[in-house]
């Protein structure tokens, strides 16, 4: 499904849409296992375009440009956004949505019911200079207030004052998503980046497999996991599993999993500024291609040039300056597999990268958390 697709609204209290809010019973529920991750961090696309500005050149070059699939975000949006902070930070919304249309139903499992949610969703903030990063990781299940959307064929969805965050993406698109991180944060997105199952699979297997050590057996059958306790190259396949598992290993909660793909991202990023990309020319193809065929990008990054001078600038930030943190929030009382924002905490994070700043501690401290911190670290 592209990035702009429209499902129709989904059941009432299915997942990714509003419903009936009842009162938890007993002791909290393990989240349901029927949602998939995918994952993008924009390393991957320094890995595989960062050069080819200055190297690709004609047939290759405009078939890369072909592949690239965008959405207009200031078009859709207008002027009704937070101003542009001009600092010289830059802010990015990265998306991984769990269509189930095309290649991405075999590895995600489910019907293809034409509906796609954001899965995964990350703030990217790229401080002054681009030598360091935080990224905010926003929980699937948090209930936010999402706002009034328009899709792109001009139907109008109301504003609701509890609605799953990721139901946004299934209501009005890319640019929903958007508009309503915005709405939550009061921060300007700069760019939009999204990537799907597959794509997700098929950049993992270019780049040779990520190493990573694991600190405990993790197995899930639901994402098609079964990794001992140790270090592992692992490909596409197992890439997406690790990102996707959420009762292979700690409470089984979306909290946990936020906090395995964050390790996971640390690795890759290791994993990128390794590659030996430049030494083979078909690699570097090969990566661009799929690369390029695999991200949605916000209208200003829908070129190779572009997209290219983007990703060059992200080449210097290293994993040990990169701040990973999850968008501080509690469990909701009336459904345990919900969760709330909690405000002022996530006030401190928002004006920090504002105002260019690192995130405070006190920010983080005390926040819901899940319990799979460690199980994952860099080979």
């Amino acid at each position: 499904m592209s990035a702009e697709s429209t499902p129709e609204p989904g059941i009432p209290g299915s997942a990714g849409t509003e419903g009936p809010r009842r009162r938890a019973k007993g002791r909290r529920r393990r989240p349901r296992a029927t949602r998939r991750k995918a994952l993008l961090i924009t390393a991957w696309t320094a890995a595989g375009v960062v050069v080819l500005g200055g190297t690709a050149a004609g047939y290759l070059y405009f078939k890369l440009n072909g592949n690239i699939k965008s959405v207009d975000i200031n078009q859709a949006l207008g002027t009704d956004r937070p101003l542009k902070v001009d600092n010289g930070s830059e802010n990015i919304l990265v998306l991984g949505s769990d269509t189930r249309s095309g290649s991405n139903k075999k590895l995600g499992g489910g019907t293809d019911d034409g509906s796609a949610r954001s899965d995964t969703a990350m703030i990217v903030h790229i401080y002054r200079g681009h030598k360091k990063a935080s990224v905010v990781s926003i929980p699937r299940d948090t209930l936010v207030e999402r706002p009034r959307c328009t899709d792109r064929k001009g139907t109008v969805y109301p504003g609701s004052s509890s609605a799953m965050f990721n139901s946004a993406y299934s209501t009005g698109g890319a640019a929903c998503a958007v508009k309503t991180v915005e709405s939550m944060t009061g921060i300007r997105m700069d760019h939009y980046l999204e990537v799907d199952f597959s794509g997700f699979q098929d950049l993992i297997d270019d780049l040779g497999g990520v190493r990573v050590t694991t600190t405990k057996d993790i197995a899930d059958k639901d994402s098609h996991l079964d990794l001992k306790a140790g270090t592992h190259t692992l490909d596409g396949r197992q890439a997406l599993g690790l990102v996707r598992t959420r009762h292979g290993v700690g409470d089984g909660s979306d909290l946990g999993r936020i906090q395995l793909q964050q390790a996971f991202i640390k690795a890759l990023v290791n994993q990128v500024k390794h590659i030996g990309v430049l030494t083979s020319p078909t690699k570097l193809y090969d990566l661009a291609d799929t690369a390029t065929k695999t991200v949605t990008t916000d209208s200003e990054l829908a070129s190779v040039k572009d997209l290219a001078s983007f990703a060059g600038g992200l080449k210097g930030i290293s994993s040990s300056h990169m701040n990973m943190v999850t968008m501080p929030v509690r469990y909701d009382a009336a459904n345990a597999n919900r969760v709330l924002v909690e405000k002022t905490k996530a006030q401190l994070i928002w004006k920090a990268l504002k105002d260019d700043r690192a995130i405070p501690k006190a920010a983080t401290h005390g926040a819901a958390t899940g319990s799979a911190k460690g199980v994952v670290t860099s080979g």
